[in-house]
């Protein structure tokens, strides 16, 4: 069973949805599983919970 975690900052359930589509339609096609196989997890966090470059991301 292909397990995929994704994290990224909050996005919009519209969003989520076609990602979660789209990267089970890749998994069935590339490795020729059933869609069924196929787990997404998707971890969101705030701004103010990461950075980069030194940079709170809230903060830019």
């Amino acid at each position: 069973m292909p397990i995929v975690t994704i994290q990224q900052g909050p996005r919009q359930v519209e969003q989520k949805r076609e990602l979660v589509e789209r990267i089970t339609a890749a998994f069935v096609e590339t490795l020729e599983c059933p869609a069924e196989s196929v787990l997404v997890w998707i971890q969101e966090y705030p701004a103010e919970n990461w950075g980069k470059a030194g940079k709170l991301t809230a903060d830019r």
